[in-house]
């Protein structure tokens, strides 16, 4: 956050303390003007020309960098891809447990992948269509983003949170 006298650009966009739009003056005047108003000048952009600024209170502008960056923080690219592994194999109450941690996985903001351990093309065919039912008891928390693949030995589709 560039502000006050380190903003070095000759001339500013000026956006005033309710919102109004002040125009383009020198940053020279745009300083005085929040010197007299007693509040900062803070750049907000540095990749137009002239530069967008806003005068805003010191406590304000702290606040407005840190909610700004709270909100950048569950972006989808800082998403996190959890991998869940199950066998075909297994019991019908370590499936609901497993079942249970995607959903949680989900609720919190992260993706899920699940990946479904199958021997033989029989157990493949079943394996998708298993994935298929998980994907469906998961659809209210999360929506495929992947198709169900299989490949090999395994049953893989991906899965992230409903916004």
């Amino acid at each position: 956050m560039i502000k006050n006298e380190k903003i070095k650009a000759s001339e500013v966009h000026v956006t005033g303390i309710n919102g109004e739009d002040l125009g383009i003056m020198s940053t020279r005047e745009a300083l005085a003007l929040a010197k007299q108003y007693k509040v900062d000048l803070v750049c907000t952009s540095l990749l137009t020309s002239p530069p967008p600024c806003k005068l805003i209170g010191a406590g304000a502008a702290k606040a407005e960098a840190q909610q700004d960056k709270k909100k950048s923080g569950k972006s989808p690219d800082k998403r996190k891809v959890k991998e869940i592994r199950l066998t075909f194999q297994m019991e019908d109450h370590d499936r609901d447990t497993k079942q249970a941690q995607a959903e949680r996985i989900l609720k919190k903001g992260d993706s899920v992948k699940l990946v479904i351990q199958v021997h033989g093309s029989k157990e493949g065919a079943a394996g998708k269509e298993w994935a298929e039912q998980l994907c469906q008891a998961l659809a209210e928390f999360g929506t495929k983003t992947t198709g169900v693949q299989v490949s090999g030995k395994q049953v893989v589709v991906q899965l992230d949170p409903k916004v």
